[in-house]
């Protein structure tokens, strides 16, 4: 009984997995291949090998070269001969797995002639494709196929899975089956084409889907995206076995490329990688008196309000504002707003939108309270000593402990110029920075509409913050997981979202989120784990919601946060880590394991 497969072993010899991602760091895809190394070494022990792209610019310090194995050189001379270079190495991750990288810049002078054979072999429509968009991956994966072809020779006595993710590594796929290797194919969606597609025009692809037609809607959306269809369901109708990352995206697949997926992968994480509970609060208490000085720095030059007694709510991810349920946020907190008013609410909700976006540079208002705020907590710090003794003077000879006695008049007099100095005008900025299109962006317009002003009287407080948190950018100085520990409720309320791993790393960073039931996720959520009093994880109703149930119940659900005691909020952070423990690679591995030996026996 292998650690990470619950007693299914593997039936193939030799797993191959195919990305563009693969020491290429790009978008989510990544996340999934490299977090899942061990668990799939575990498995396949030295048999894994992944295969990617071969970047010089980007392997600096990931990648680790050496020669190949002597059986697989004179199919490499091979290769090399039409234009295809192979690079054998280490890639330098957790598990260290063998990876083979394919340098296809002699050979995209065949460019045409593989669209020619896409198209001959498959009807795969590329005529006015572009580069980068499209042909620059089909070159690669084409030669993919003719790497893993060669394979196939060199072992002609092991079993071998190939396993493709996303409509990128298609060609090899095709390649393949259209030259009967003996190799068993998996093709894995992670997001249909068509559906995020329709979903940035804001469709409501899960109400309409039986009326759409894939095909047509394809073609009037363009070339790259028609070319990327027709690569996917070619891919997906002609692998041995087809998988999606969820049961959502499985039913997209199922009405938008014509088959039903055979197996669920879903995307887990190594949770033994997270803090434990005990570790997660004190990384808590450390990055939320962080955040909270930020907060000091942005708001106190224009007005205080009780810092101790705030909640930091937040949203993380790509600029999309419908399909991330940005807008839905936007809503729901200003009604939050409103409610919390009305119920003279004593806290303060403090809502971060890190959503990276173009800007100009940090506002000039924030460096300065920066700088101002710096001048006041340095001066603080070097009477820090004086203001101690003092303070354990006063209450060792039971004096009454005044300001004046306890600061004494030079700190005072040194200090009062300096905070007017802090002082400004005017309300706080709805934006750390000065932002390119200021004026079109929907973020600050939807401020603007539903009345988040960041005025004194308001409950909810707003900041959008659009640029990537490196740990090292000036203003909150907290990395991505830094600044999640730091906060107390991650909010995503997606309208498309194939996985959605920023709810289930919030929960195993030991932080309260809300996730939909149209994220895979949430849908995983809403079939494995019962949502009680402190569900750790938030699921919100959208499938089938209209537009003012879904903002009712997610202001609904962040007032009940909010409400809250801080021992309510220490059973739901418990309750999150269990939640997220339930979605370890240990445990999900077993589906792959399990779409491997379909795909080996169908060969």
């Amino acid at each position: 009984m292998t650690a990470y497969g619950r007693g299914m072993d593997a039936k193939a010899d030799v797993c191959l997995e195919v990305s563009w991602e693969v020491c290429n760091k790009v978008g989510g895809i990544f996340t999934v291949v490299q977090s899942k190394i061990l668990p799939m070494k575990e498995q396949y022990r030295e048999n894994y090998i992944l295969i990617g792209p071969f970047f010089p610019k980007k392997l600096y310090g990931i990648f680790e070269e050496h020669a190949p194995e002597e059986s697989c050189r004179g199919s490499f001379d091979a290769l090399k001969a039409e234009g295809i270079e192979v690079h054998c190495g280490t890639w330098i991750t957790q598990g260290s797995p063998r990876v083979l990288l394919i340098d296809f810049t002699k050979f995209s002078a065949q460019k045409n002639d593989v669209k020619r054979k896409l198209w001959e072999w498959y009807q795969v429509d590329s005529l006015n494709t572009e580069w980068f968009d499209f042909d620059e991956p089909v070159v690669w994966a084409y030669a993919v196929g003719r790497l893993i072809e060669e394979l196939s020779r060199v072992w002609p006595e092991k079993k071998i899975v190939a396993h493709f993710h996303e409509w990128l590594a298609g060609a090899g796929l095709l390649y393949l089956r259209k030259n009967n290797s003996p190799v068993g194919t998996v093709f894995t969606t992670h997001a249909t084409t068509i559906g995020r597609s329709l979903a940035m025009q804001e469709r409501d692809i899960y109400e309409q889907i039986e009326q759409i037609n894939a095909e047509n809607e394809a073609r009037n959306l363009g070339p790259s995206v028609w070319a990327k269809h027709s690569l996917e369901k070619m891919s997906a109708q002609n692998a041995h076995i087809f998988t999606t990352v969820s049961e959502i995206t499985g039913i997209e697949a199922e009405h938008f490329l014509g088959r039903k997926p055979d197996v669920l992968l879903f995307n887990g994480l190594n949770i033994s990688k997270f803090p434990t509970f005990e570790e997660a609060s004190v990384k808590h208490k450390l990055f939320k008196n962080r955040i909270k000085q930020f907060l000091m720095v942005y708001f106190f030059p224009f007005y205080s309000f009780d810092i101790d007694n705030t909640l930091i709510y937040f949203l993380a991810g790509r600029y999309e504002f419908h399909d991330k349920g940005v807008d839905v946020f936007i809503e729901s907190l200003a009604r939050l707003n409103e409610r919390l008013k009305k119920e003279k609410c004593e806290k303060t909700i403090v809502a971060f939108f890190w959503v990276p976006a173009g800007v100009k540079g940090v506002r000039p208002e924030i460096l300065e309270g920066k700088s101002f705020f710096r001048d006041i907590k340095e001066t603080v710090d070097d009477a820090h000593e004086d203001i101690h003794s003092e303070l354990l003077y006063l209450l060792m000879t039971g004096q009454d402990i005044g300001r004046e006695s306890l600061l004494g008049e030079d700190f005072l007099l040194d200090i009062k110029p300096k905070l007017r100095r802090l002082k400004r005008d005017g309300l706080p900025p709805l934006s750390t920075h000065e932002l390119e299109n200021e004026g079109a962006d929907a973020i600050m317009n939807a401020f603007r509409q539903h009345g988040l002003l960041n005025r004194k009287e308001d409950v909810v407080k707003v900041i959008f913050y659009p640029i990537y948190l490196s740990g090292a950018d000036g203003l909150l100085d907290t990395s991505y997981y830094e600044s999640m520990q730091g906060s107390h409720l991650g909010v995503f309320p997606s309208y498309y979202e194939p996985w959605g791993y920023t709810p289930l790393e919030a929960a195993a960073l030991g932080v309260s989120s809300i996730t939909t039931d149209l994220a895979g996720f949430g849908r995983y959520l809403c079939n494995e784990c019962k949502q009680g009093e402190y569900p750790g994880i938030f699921v919100l109703p959208r499938l089938k919601k209209s537009r003012e149930e879904i903002v009712s119940a997610l202001t609904d659900m962040m007032a009940k946060f909010a409400h809250f005691n801080k021992q309510e909020r220490t059973e739901n952070k418990i309750v999150a880590q269990q939640v997220a423990a339930t979605a370890d690679w240990k445990k999900f591995i077993a589906r792959y394991v399990e779409a491997h030996n379909l795909a080996v026996e169908k060969v």
